[in-house]
């Protein structure tokens, strides 16, 4: 099986291709930075020497850099069958104070991405008549975050797009499943004071994808959603 994951190299991401990558999946993955995609490949294919890994630096707020990392992709390994739009960008800030450019940074990257991405490959599992997409909201995409207003904004957008896309490929085999964590310990909260445990893990979310990727072929989780025990993060 062939997987893409987006923002692959920290966080939920890189617990996602962990996941895939122990379940026996070849993988295409990016990220921003170079040199972290480069050590996340050595690291994989030094770990699991009969599978496929791929990595290339890609911005999702550059379309011409996307569009790239999509034919990348496909060349790669020639047929996709699982599709994680996981790469995401927060800016916290009310609406009212915000920068210009907030909410335009904010959709490129958390909904015209994925909304392309989503295209481009769903195209191709049409074709082969299965296939599935999963698209990493957010709880923000049902109650939005007054402290990110924008942010909760393309969450909203890219969780109706799953719901749109589902309703759009289930005919021809192909799912789409959202998932939807709570505050989740990631590099976005480096340096809070609030204890560990108000928050979801990383490999609390991989291992959900990989119990959807493991259902039945008839069978389509539509979407999960998973809070802190504790805490109102």
């Amino acid at each position: 099986m062939n997987a893409i994951v987006t923002g692959a190299t920290k966080g939920m991401g890189r617990a996602i291709v962990m996941e895939l990558a122990a379940n026996n999946y070849n993988i295409i993955f990016c990220a921003r930075d170079e040199n972290e995609v480069q050590a996340l490949q050595d690291e994989l294919r030094k770990s699991y020497h009969s599978l496929q890994f791929f990595g290339m630096r890609a911005d999702m707020e550059d379309s011409t850099g996307l569009r790239k990392f999509a034919e990348f992709a496909e060349s790669s390994l020639g047929h996709v069958d699982v599709l994680i739009n996981n790469a995401g960008l927060y800016i916290p800030s009310g609406i009212m104070e915000e920068d210009e450019r907030c909410l335009e940074r904010q959709m490129q990257v958390n909904f015209f991405a994925p909304h392309f991405l989503s295209k481009f490959f769903a195209a191709k599992m049409i074709g082969k008549g299965k296939g599935h997409i999963i698209n990493i909201c957010s709880t923000a995409s049902l109650e939005p975050v007054s402290r990110a207003g924008s942010y909760s904004i393309s969450k909203m957008a890219l969780f109706g797009l799953t719901k749109a896309l589902r309703e759009e490929l289930r005919p021809a085999g192909v799912k789409v499943t959202a998932v939807l964590p709570g505050s989740t310990l990631t590099d976005s909260w480096t340096g809070t004071s609030l204890p560990s445990d108000w928050f979801i893990l990383s490999e609390d979310i991989a291992k959900t994808i990989m119990n959807c990727l493991q259902m039945s072929s008839g069978a389509n989780i539509d979407e999960i959603i998973i809070r802190p025990l504790y805490g109102k993060t």
